[in-house]
């Protein structure tokens, strides 16, 4: 008999996996994970940008460095314990974060969400642009990169087919 109910970690592969265990195409249960870890923490984002600007009348800048900030420590510390499952050392996988999260600041977020702002698009509007971009980048450094010596928890039988 089960000691109770699984661990968040365990829980959380386990709904990634169902949700891509009917796909016709083979998707890696962590772009699933990576999804709703990273959709949640982007409205964080926005939220807190919002409140910033909108509440507070800080600078455009400082709004979207706050929200960046808040929702990447967030979802570090989500993506590291219940997409990818990670037990390395922290300290390694942490300076990785840091120089991806630099470079999607400065070229993502800055870069394209800033820019589109300053060339008139409404800030809510340039700020989901450049997270698009930033989706894709972000996923892939952190697949490849930052938690690329741990085992995938959340990888099944059928989206791995094919991998050793």
């Amino acid at each position: 008999m089960p000691d109770g109910p699984p661990a968040p970690p365990a829980r959380f592969a386990a709904l990634c996996a169902a949700i891509v265990r009917p796909l016709p195409v083979p998707v890696p249960p962590s772009l699933v994970g990576f999804a709703l870890i990273n959709g949640m923490t982007f409205g964080v984002d926005l939220a807190l940008l919002t409140i910033a600007t909108s509440v507070l009348g800080l600078p455009l800048p400082l709004g979207i460095t706050i929200g960046y900030a808040t929702a990447f420590g967030l979802a570090f510390v989500l993506n590291r314990t219940l997409n990818f499952r990670s037990h390395a050392p922290l300290g390694g996988q942490t300076l990785r974060y840091v120089l991806v999260v630099a470079v999607n600041y400065f070229g993502c977020i800055l870069g394209i969400g800033a820019g589109l702002a300053a060339l008139g698009v409404e800030y809510h509007v340039a700020r989901v642009l450049a997270g698009a971009a930033e989706a894709v980048f972000m996923y892939c450094s952190l697949r490849w990169f930052v938690f690329s010596g741990a085992r995938e928890g959340t990888r099944s039988k059928v989206a791995t087919r094919g991998q050793p």
